[in-house]
């Protein structure tokens, strides 16, 4: 049954155009929000708007937005239409992994993607929203971490890094807006089969075919379930962490391969 507390509500999700987002929108729509759905890639959205109005969505409004441009992410968001300015859950989904190699080794460019993308978007992204949920009484902020943010693995320190900040930023302004109505959860998955290890290695589909190879990852469908669940509970609760990990996972370091 859809949550009669979603209904018309505003629903904010970057890097909606596939995978996790993509899912995490889907989920949401029967639950009759309106979605504000944004990503590098507009003409994805646009082609999935249709669907999501199909689903339940009462509304769908895209935005083409690289969060890594502070100044694009502040234009777009101070610049909504007025009916799209109460932003009642924000999931802050947009992130990506670039490389495998030993820090020594690594491609520092790869480094500024990650840093700029998982640890500096989410920032500016989560500074314009905030505010206004506060003022308004009513907000959620979801951001998506990884069990790489609790278990370091070889050759992904930075990526870990990027996602060990992303907890540690939610558990800070989970702290900081205490005494507001607005809660805070970090959704932190394990292996979920996506375009991620191809953006890892630079669009190399047979050596990203090759992580899930021996296994059940997690879905984007899980993931979504987990974030749309931390949406919906009641009003007083907050969910401030979510770990979850397919059966044949048990932390970033440790897989059952057949």
């Amino acid at each position: 049954m859809p949550d009669p507390s979603l209904r018309n509500c505003i629903v904010f999700i970057t890097g909606a155009s596939s995978g996790i987002g993509e899912a995490t929108a889907r989920a949401f729509a029967a639950h009759q929000p309106r979605l504000l759905l944004a990503a590098r890639r507009q003409d994805k959205l646009e082609e999935l708007k249709p669907q999501l109005l199909a689903a339940g969505a009462l509304d769908v409004h895209t935005l083409e937005l690289d969060i890594r441009d502070r100044a694009a992410v502040e234009k777009s968001l101070t610049t909504l239409p007025a009916e799209w300015r109460d932003i009642a859950v924000l999931v802050n989904n947009a992130g990506l992994s670039r490389g495998l190699d030993s820090l020594q080794d690594g491609n520092i460019d790869d480094w500024e993607e990650m840093i700029d993308t998982n640890v500096k978007g989410m920032l500016y992204v989560t500074r314009a929203v905030v505010p206004g949920m506060i003022a308004r009484g009513r907000g959620h902020v979801i951001s998506l971490g990884s069990t790489a943010g609790h278990v370091t693995y070889p050759k992904g320190a930075v990526y870990c890094a990027s996602k060990a900040a992303e907890r540690v930023l939610s558990e800070g302004l989970r702290q900081d807006v205490l005494g507001t109505p607005i809660r805070v959860t970090s959704v932190d998955p394990g292996m979920v089969q996506t375009e991620f290890s191809e953006v890892r290695f630079h669009g190399d589909k047979d050596r990203a075919a090759k992580v899930y190879s021996g296994l059940t990852p997690l879905t984007p469908a899980d993931v979504a379930d987990a974030i749309v669940w931390a949406a919906t509970r009641p009003a007083h609760v907050n969910v401030a962490e979510v770990q979850l990990t397919s059966i044949d996972q048990a932390n970033s370091l440790l897989f059952n391969r057949k």
